[in-house]
């Protein structure tokens, strides 16, 4: 099947895109590595009139550190393969390179953004669960100007966001894990390599060394597939901030998690009960894998 006829623009500035997605309000779309808006239009399930390609806008392709060096800072048009690859990213922000590398094959890890990633908000995508596990915040630009937007927000249900459709995503930040102590992990149950997720977690820990052990000091925990939205944990956050990790705490958030959880059955990916299994398991994973990371142990790319 082909799309509909549409009008193509190529705007030169970001003023330039917002005025044409305010004309054409209604009936417009961005495209930006396209992985996602392409494939929708050939089936015809998204027929817009009109295409805004924001690929030749300058300035929305970067990774770096804020100012005061508490944040990352990702422009809207960073590639997948470039956050997978960024030495700044893979050095401060690990679990951001170990989600981008799990992201669909070469082709899309190539093409794709994590701006046009998180503006689909497929509750299957990668990005979603990752940022929810580091408290990200996402700029986004329109006529009424600038604002600013917590993830949480942001992701409002299945393929539905915050972001108005004359309004465009400009910058996705995190704040800077500790440099000691601090470790996270997202892992990915797929049916085959470049898959969408059956089940995946992203987990985000700070731990703080005492006389008994490890207290953790941070919990960030992202679920992908198991939602009308990519889903926070956060029952299962809970059951660690302040506490000792342990085994048994470890256990005890994993199976939090398997509560919130709202998957549904799939022919393809197996059952919501299934799931709901593989929620548990995987956030245990996930966690204890964390934890090695940021107690200083190997753990591979994320370390």
């Amino acid at each position: 099947m082909l799309p509909r006829s549409f009008q193509y623009y190529a705007p030169a500035t970001i003023g330039e895109a917002t005025r044409l997605l305010r004309e054409h309000e209604g009936d417009v779309k961005i495209l930006a590595g396209g992985m996602s808006l392409i494939p929708l239009m050939k089936l015809r399930l998204a027929s817009p009139g009109h295409v805004v390609d924001i690929n030749r806008l300058q300035g929305l392709d970067y990774i770096k550190e804020s100012e005061d060096g508490r944040a990352l800072l990702i422009g809207a048009l960073a590639r997948h393969h470039t956050l997978e690859s960024s030495p700044l990213a893979r050095k401060r922000v690990p679990l951001l390179s170990e989600a981008a590398g799990s992201i669909g094959d070469p082709q899309v890890r190539n093409l794709g953004t994590i701006g046009g990633a998180l503006a689909h908000s497929d509750p299957s995508g990668d990005w979603g669960a990752a940022i929810l596990a580091l408290r990200g915040e996402l700029t986004v630009l329109g006529p009424s100007g600038e604002r600013r937007i917590s993830i949480d927000d942001f992701l409002v249900d299945t393929f539905t966001s915050a972001l108005e459709e004359s309004e465009l995503i400009t910058r996705v930040s995190v704040p800077m894990p500790p440099e000691r102590g601090g470790g996270g992990a997202y892992l990915k149950l797929e049916r085959k390599a470049g898959d969408f997720a059956t089940v995946a977690v992203a987990a985000q820990l700070s731990l703080e060394e005492s006389a008994d052990g490890y207290r953790c000091t941070y919990a960030g925990i992202g679920l992908t597939a198991l939602g009308s939205k990519n889903l926070r944990a956060s029952k299962a956050e809970g059951c660690l901030m302040g506490r000792r990790l342990t085994t048994e705490s470890i256990a005890e958030a994993a199976s939090a998690a398997e509560m919130e959880c709202a998957p549904t059955d799939d022919p393809l990916r197996g059952s919501a009960k299934y799931k709901r299994e593989m929620a548990r398991v995987f956030t245990r994973r996930a966690l204890e894998l964390a934890a090695a990371r940021a107690r200083g142990r190997r753990g591979g790319p994320a370390g």
